[in-house]
């Protein structure tokens, strides 16, 4: 018996009306046609934006499919009591198998519905809303599915109908579209119900054979990896089977393995074995912190906070499925990294969330759009609700991000999602011990999620969406939220001895980690389903969302499930844990797969990878002139990384859980941005904790080392801003590139991971999470586009006293201004020069050997209450922060600039919107100016300006005297909120 390894696809979307009606009552809820609909005005916008005017009017209908076999009168109470709000909604009901009304004349109905097999949160919740009220129908199958419709006006043909429910409604990969006489959508997915053991015959293969197999399958292995594979099989005298080939796929996927920055790279004449360990590892290895309390070794990294009490942080990426699904791509990325926290150690509580968009450009032409990707603003709005629908939901504040937008961007964006977690000491280690029971608690496993480690470990091309569609994940934040509750008490009762999430590769990766040193045994008839039909291997390798997997001693199985089964999270043993070092898997009594631990961890062959790098062939553009200072900061002000991030930030419930002391957006009018988050995470101690981060990938075309040193100087910078201790900093690396088997590209990397390792060491600052994203590329026919080298670093630093946290707005009228840090010519990657229109130049890297000690110096003043505001300069220089400084605090402000020797070019420019690290701006009472510049003696600060009145101007002199810049602070800040707003 043979098969191919991919024997499933996901249904083909399709638009086409079936002729077939719901077996099953339909609840159509919309607004009161006095209420606002904000989703119908974001449609009508939308739609506007696509060029197409003649849309006037979009109302929104939620729509629920429930099981025939109720009662209308059931029904009806069931609308009245749980689904509607007697206040703002309307409600019809349809019988089963009724068409709903034909639309009137001049009006259409766009309506989209999950595909079968995809997750359906709303429908879950209505399910556990029915069964905790006790009306659950007698066929047990309550709820069947949920739609929504836009009910739309206007005079739009067929073409303009199809455009709108394609770029604005549903996303065919996970959804189904249809118009005025759609078919929904209903009843379970269909699939083979073939279980058991499925030979993948292999060992007679030839090398294109081979090939073959990976590719058609998404194994995602090179032709050197499935020769191993062969290999082995061949002294074993068997065939693989699928679930054993899935597994070794999974285990040693780019995603999982980390093969690139493990393996071995020639690179300027040295053979580097193990890029990580030669860099970041070695990095924390040299500085040895005690105060570190587990690095690398698990979920996330865990340094001491105070007394007994930890933090953890871990920042991962989700860029493949959020190109394919944006908002379940960014929603599975936070609600995984959510899991990763509470897979640390013994479990920490989360307490704060983060994020990082990087996307093309939001103003691009439909026409340059590549065949197959999405818009960039679809996919903005898509992840911006993905973070915001789960995080919120599941009562965490996102307190900390940012956003970047690049035209390496354009079919490939960069989603990043980390979360910070406070635990105790007594709960950093974790044992699995033979015997154990394996126990899975939360979401059941269904189709979606298959291949997702494989599919992140290729690039995406233009038949993604349609080839890969079967790896999108759909979150449910109300199960993890219950997860979540679940594990905190057992973890405190101390009912069980080690966990970790299903993630990548699902129970493969979950249980073939935990059990790597001991073995295990799993029986996949035991995992609860969301529906009939999956094969046994779909079982093992589903990506499905909101699942932990426990190691529960048996005396502690029945208080353990007991616990679970009281907050309505589902529990269940799948196997144990064994003491043979080889990995069992059987399904209704049938072996489909059993493996030496050894090899399938340890198997790997290790590639030795060429790399090379040069810098770009680019003339110095130098600086060029400013005829007009003031209008070019306006239009700084304006540019996409520079703008207002408000629209995201609002989105975000940034005050649950009362711990936010420093807020994403600060200043009198609440629109300054931020240089950081600070939480408080003990409500005993007023001891904090900034949240910060650094990246620039303008850099990373020029020089990808100045570009890492850059970072880990920006994260660091932001934290020494709001009063955070940069000697006690932690920080996260998360690399994103392109193909690293291209040796220009790994080339890139290898630059940028020594950058890393000289800037820890140099600001004695270590690594204690990270992650790698490779192969972020898009391919369009023969033509590939790549991601610029992209590395995001995230810190977290302690503050000694939150009451002495400090924000970047002007405080008050007759203060001094300082400027801390030297200011040059290096504009290299400068926004000045992207307003220019010019590539080129030097990047302005860190000075390793004089940074630190300001840093430090800064943050004793700064500790010692001697600044009432400061503010790190970053992008856009001198002028972009004092600019933002005015206007968050509404406060003039006046200051002197001196020109810096630029050669041939505009040295006052350059003073104003170099780029330069290692520079705040800090406002300073009179009285306390002569203690600040003691403090500051010896390194490089100067009172360059004082804070004015109350809604006054900037003004910016340069050293003649000569006013260079006069602006009113309403005009800076129309400039800064006058960007794309969601």
């Amino acid at each position: 018996m043979s098969a191919d390894p991919t024997q499933t696809a996901a249904p083909s979307p399709s638009h086409v009306a079936s002729e077939v009606l719901p077996a099953a009552w339909r609840v159509e809820i919309r607004l009161a046609d006095d209420q606002y609909d904000p989703d119908g005005e974001r449609l009508v916008a939308g739609a506007h934006e696509l060029g197409i005017g003649t849309l006037r009017r979009a109302r929104k209908v939620r729509g629920f499919l429930l099981s025939e076999s109720y009662t209308r009168a059931e029904v009806e109470a069931i609308a009245t009591e749980l689904l509607a709000d007697p206040v703002v909604d309307r409600w019809c009901l349809i019988d089963p198998r009724t068409a709903p009304p034909a639309p009137q004349a001049g009006t259409h109905r766009i309506v989209a519905a999950p595909l079968p097999g995809v997750m359906d949160p709303q429908a879950r919740t209505v399910e556990r809303l029915l069964r905790r009220t006790d009306r659950m129908p007698a066929d047990g199958a309550p709820t069947i599915g949920t739609f929504r419709v836009f009910e739309v006006e206007g005079d739009l043909d067929a073409e303009q109908l199809d455009t709108v429910g394609r770029r604005l409604v549903a996303n065919e990969t996970i959804e189904r579209l249809g118009i005025d006489a759609e078919g929904l959508p209903f009843g379970l997915p269909g699939g083979s119900a073939r279980r058991g053991p499925v030979v993948v015959p292999i060992r007679e293969l030839d090398e294109p054979g081979l090939e073959r197999l990976s590719r058609e399958g998404q194994l995602s292995l090179d032709l050197r990896e499935m020769l191993e594979i062969q290999r082995h099989y061949a002294e074993l005298d068997r065939e693989p089977l699928l679930a054993e080939l899935e597994t070794i796929a999974q285990t040693w996927s780019e995603h999982c393995k980390h093969k690139t920055l493990t393996g071995v790279i020639e690179f300027e004449g040295e053979r580097i074995d193990n890029l990580l360990r030669a860099t970041i590892g070695h990095a924390t290895r040299t500085l040895d912190k005690p105060w570190c309390w587990s690095v690398f070794v698990d979920n996330a990294g865990i340094v001491e906070f105070e007394g007994d009490w930890g933090v953890c942080f871990k920042v991962e990426t989700h860029n493949h499925p959020s190109a394919i699904d944006p908002y379940g791509g960014a929603g599975t990325g936070i609600g995984g990294v959510i899991r990763d926290i509470l897979g640390a150690g013994l479990g920490a509580k989360p307490i704060a969330n983060t994020d990082a968009f990087f996307v093309g450009p939001l103003d691009l032409p439909d026409a340059d759009l590549p065949r197959g990707s999405m818009h960039p603003r679809r996919i903005l709005r898509g992840v911006v609700g993905g973070v915001r629908d789960y995080g919120n939901r599941m009562g965490i504040p996102t307190v900390n991000g940012g956003l970047w937008v690049h035209e390496g961007y354009i079919g490939n964006p960069l989603v990043y999602a980390g979360t910070v977690g406070l635990m105790r000491r007594e709960h950093v280690d974790k044992v699995v011990m033979p015997g154990d029971l394996i126990v899975a608690v939360g979401g059941r496993t269904g189709r979606d999620g298959i291949h997702g480690a494989t599919f992140s470990s290729i690039e995406l091309s233009e038949d993604s969406e349609t080839e890969s569609s079967h790896a999108v994940q759909i979150g449910d934040p109300v199960t993890e939220k219950g997860v979540l509750d679940c594990l905190l008490e057992a973890r405190d009762r101390g009912l069980y001895r080690a966990l970790t999430d299903c993630g990548a590769g699902g129970f493969s990766s979950a249980v073939g980690e935990m059990g790597e040193k001991t073995g295990a045994e799993v029986h996949l008839d035991k995992v609860p389903l969301k529906y009939p039909g999956l094969t046994s291997h779909e079982i093992w390798i589903s990506e499905a969302q909101e699942r932990m997997v426990l190691a529960v001693p048996r005396e502690r199985l029945e208080e353990l499930l007991a616990l679970f089964g009281s907050e309505d999270v589902e529990a269940c043993v799948i196997g144990h844990f064994t003491d043979t070092k080889r990995l069992e898997l059987f399904d209704e009594g049938e072996s489909i797969g059993s493996m030496s631990m050894e090899f399938l961890h340890d198997g790997t062959p290790r590639p030795v990878r060429q790399a090379t790098w040069s810098p770009p062939d680019l003339p110095d553009p130098g600086v060029p002139t400013s005829v007009d200072p003031g209008a070019d900061l306006l239009a700084l002000l304006g540019m996409p990384n520079i703008s207002s991030r408000e629209w995201i930030v609002r989105e975000y419930d940034h005050e649950v859980q009362g711990r936010s002391v420093v807020k994403p957006l600060v200043g009198v009018r609440g629109d300054g941005p931020g240089d950081g988050a600070i939480v408080r995470p003990l409500d005993h101690s007023y001891r904090g904790l900034a949240i910060t981060c650094g990246s620039n990938p303008e850099f990373g075309e020029l020089d990808p080392y100045a570009m890492a040193t850059w970072g880990i100087d920006e994260a660091l910078r932001n934290a020494v801003a709001v009063g955070a201790d940069p000697t006690r900093a932690a920080i996260l690396d998360n690399f994103s590139w392109g193909n690293c088997n291209l040796p220009d590209r790994l080339g890139s990397l290898t630059k940028a991971a020594f950058g890393c390792r000289d800037a820890a060491l140099a600001y004695g600052t270590p690594f204690i999470s990270g992650k790698d994203s490779l192969n972020n590329e898009y391919r369009v026919g023969d033509r590939t586009l790549s991601i610029p080298p992209t590395l995001l670093i995230s810190a977290i630093a302690p503050v000694p006293d939150v009451r002495r946290a400090l924000t970047m707005d002007l405080k008050g009228g007759g203060t001094s201004v300082y400027l801390v840090g030297s200011s040059d010519a290096r504009l290299g990657g400068s926004h000045y020069h992207i307003l220019r229109g010019v590539r080129g130049g030097t990047v302005p890297a860190p000075d390793l050997e004089r940074a630190p000690a300001l840093m430090a110096a800064l943050h004793g003043a700064l500790a010692a209450g001697l600044g009432r505001a400061c503010h790190d300069l970053s992008e856009g220089g001198l002028a972009l922060a004092a600019a933002e400084m005015a206007f968050a605090g509404d406060m003039g402000l006046e200051i002197e600039v001196a020109a810096v020797d630029a050669g041939d070019g505009d040295g006052f420019a350059a003073a104003l919107f170099g780029e330069a690290p290692t520079r705040w701006l800090v406002e300073v009472e009179v009285k306390d100016s002569s203690a600040f510049e003691t403090a500051l003696a010896g390194h490089p600060v100067q009172m360059i300006g004082r804070s004015t009145e109350a809604g006054g101007r900037l003004r910016v002199k340069d050293t003649s005297g000569a006013l260079r810049i006069d602006l009113a602070l309403d005009d800076l800040r129309r400039a800064h909120t006058g960007g794309f707003a969601g």
